[in-house]
């Protein structure tokens, strides 16, 4: 049975905290549903003391970012997204339209239609998540999305010229210094200056995740992504530094980031959370990644693989990192994590930047039901039907007896018209 040698807040804890969250977002998206641009111009000056003449930018303002940066910022950009690039149209490239006749005269098919309009959500508040703009923008393109829309808070009082840039490269087509939970209603309802998209991606803080929560069902939504989450799950093959160093590098996401070890050496759990403090006396975001690590940080230490996978499958982390003497064990059977990253000489880290696989991800135990992002999530697999006559009468006998089990009168005559009709074309 799994031993807990540090705990976080409890259950009861995180949803007094969820449900402060809900009631806030759904006090600013009623707002926003009712003034629109006068509400997201109040919410922008309150949440980010943000209130310029417009807050999309024009071509100028873009051109201007885009020429403040280093050319080597510039190249490090456009590598990061031709990876995520690459990646996303061989996934793309493997989505195929089907159409197959099924029946003599039955023809049924698939076709893979993109969506009209994306709102990409880029955080940049308290960070510059230049790397969101690829995982969202980049992807959105390659998929064949028409119109693709950013937004991201000023950070420090301006539009950050790295992630303007990173919008541009990636090719959103309007770019936006908005953000929080003001962006993502304003992308979603639509006001007098933002035209409304079909779809919001893209993560952010916990009340980022809750308004895309909210909104779902009128709008789409990639996924819940948001706040960070990693598991790291270790034996005693690697140290305390290299557990602490993968841990602390996600929970300084922000003061409400779980990071847990799962692992089957005390002594690399006792190591990892002496190296922990450790790391937080000269780390430079350990303020927030010291309360992260204080109120949500976990290690549980557990008798086996078999009871990690276990635990690891109950967690359904966001982001696992796997370094055991067998790490192909967790490939083949954990099910509920969001990406695995296997092997020391990897971390979340390359995922969240640049090494092509798509970092917006399930977290608060979606990866049980779904996982990331990717090129598929803003396409639209459709199906479509196209029957001969000499094959409708044949259907529609079977159909017509169907829905007189179901009492369907009105289906049962879509049924026996085509019966009528092309039946006796089929006797002649």
């Amino acid at each position: 049975m799994a031993i807990w040698l540090k705990k976080g807040i409890s259950a009861e804890e995180d949803a007094v905290q969820v449900e402060k969250v809900r009631n806030t977002v759904e006090q600013i998206l009623a707002d926003i549903a009712k003034r629109g641009d006068e509400a997201v111009r109040e919410l922008s000056q309150k949440f980010d003391n943000w209130n310029p003449k417009e807050f999309r930018l024009r071509r100028a303002q873009i051109d201007e970012c885009v020429k403040s940066l280093p050319k080597q910022v510039i190249d490090d950009i456009k590598f990061a997204q031709q990876q995520i690039r690459n990646f996303a149209q061989i996934q793309r490239d493997a989505l195929r339209d089907v159409e197959v006749e099924t029946l003599p005269g039955v023809v049924l098919g698939h076709k893979n239609i993109p969506v009209n309009s994306v709102g990409c959500y880029v955080p940049g508040g308290k960070y510059p998540m230049v790397a969101s703009a690829h995982m969202s923008i980049v992807t959105a393109k390659v998929a064949g999305v028409k119109r693709i829309i950013a937004c991201a808070p000023p950070f420090q009082g301006e539009p950050h010229p790295a992630i303007v840039a990173a919008m541009h490269l990636g090719g959103a087509n309007e770019i936006y210094a908005l953000g929080g939970v003001q962006a993502i209603g304003a992308m979603a309802l639509g006001t007098a200056s933002i035209k409304p998209t079909d779809m919001i991606a893209g993560p952010g803080n916990a009340f980022v995740a809750e308004a895309k929560r909210q909104l779902s069902g009128r709008v789409g939504i990639d996924l819940f992504a948001g706040p960070t989450e990693t598991l790291v799950i270790a034996d005693e093959t690697v140290d305390g530094e290299m557990c602490a160093t993968d841990l602390l590098g996600q929970a300084e996401h922000g003061p409400n980031s779980p990071a847990i070890l799962l692992t089957t050496s005390r002594r690399l759990a006792e190591d990892t959370m002496r190296e922990i403090e450790r790391q937080l006396k000269v780390l430079p975001t350990a303020r927030v990644a010291g309360q992260a690590w204080h109120d949500y940080g976990q290690v549980i230490l557990c008798k086996d693989n078999a009871e990690m996978v276990k635990e690891a499958d109950r967690i359904a982390s966001e982001h696992v990192q796997v370094m055991t003497k067998d790490n192909d064990y967790f490939l083949k059977n954990m099910t509920n994590f969001g990406a695995l990253f296997i092997g020391p000489e990897t971390n979340v880290s390359y995922g969240d930047k640049v090494i092509g696989t798509n970092h917006t991800l399930p977290t608060r135990k979606a990866a049980r039901y779904t996982g990331g992002l990717w090129v598929g999530k803003f396409i639209k697999t459709c199906t479509y039907q196209r029957v001969k006559p000499e094959a409708t009468a044949m259907i529609g006998e079977y159909c017509s007896r169907l829905c007189a089990i179901e009492g369907f009168a009105g289906h049962k005559e879509q049924a026996d018209l085509r019966v009528r009709r092309y039946g006796r074309r089929r006797a002649a």
